[in-house]
């Protein structure tokens, strides 16, 4: 994708600084440039956003793929496809979970702890589900506590929600996803459900094979 500065209409055709050398692919100067989303849009695909995944590393233009697993089986049951903010992650976690929610026996979920958050978990709460998030405690208050903790469904949720990792591990290598091959949400969404399903249909033939 290609990242140039908008314009005053905010279409992302601006320009970017000349270029140091003359040629069609010649070198450009970005040091001591700020880009971001309220300055910079794709000229290939205006929907993507650029996203940063952690400190230290490089922010990249893309959409947030999201998963609900479920954690005996392995299986992923819901997909959301949503652009790249801070929020996206337990926005598109509680439209999928609330769904699944209204049952007479609470269910629980399991999440990391960038899902740490007082709205996030009161949300569940509300809904009668089980936070069995993980504790984010670098300089603050955790929404976990004990009462939470002190369960052993807690740790095992801890520990089966790593698996989720498998099925974007696949869906970004096998099925060719680490890379967008549409433009467009509606699209990119399209492609990783589809991808997600095949996903499944890998895993099922194990899961049956499997003695009782």
């Amino acid at each position: 994708m290609c990242f140039k500065p908008k314009d005053q209409d905010g279409d992302g055709r601006g320009e970017d600084p000349p270029p140091s050398a003359n040629g069609r692919n010649a070198e450009v100067d970005f040091r001591g440039q700020t880009r971001s989303n309220e300055t910079h849009a794709s000229t290939t695909d205006r929907e993507a956003r650029l996203y940063r995944k952690g400190p230290g590393m490089e922010a990249r233009l893309c959409f947030i793929g999201h998963t609900l697993m479920e954690n005996r089986s392995g299986l992923i049951v819901d997909t959301r496809l949503t652009s790249a903010n801070g929020h996206a992650e337990r926005i598109a976690a509680l439209s999928m979970i609330e769904p699944r929610a209204d049952r007479p026996r609470a269910i629980s979920v399991g999440a990391d702890k960038a899902y740490d958050a007082e709205d996030f978990v009161n949300e569940l709460r509300s809904m009668n589900v089980r936070a069995h998030v993980a504790r984010n405690t670098n300089g603050r208050r955790s929404s976990i506590d004990g009462r939470t903790t002190r369960h052993a469904g807690y740790g095992r949720s801890q520990k089966i929600r790593k698996r989720i990792e498998e099925g974007f591990g696949w869906i970004k290598t096998v099925g060719g996803l680490r890379k967008a091959r549409f433009k467009g949400r509606d699209k990119v969404g399209w492609a990783f459900t589809l991808t997600a399903a095949a996903y499944n249909l890998v895993r099922l033939p194990k899961l049956l094979g499997a003695p009782a």
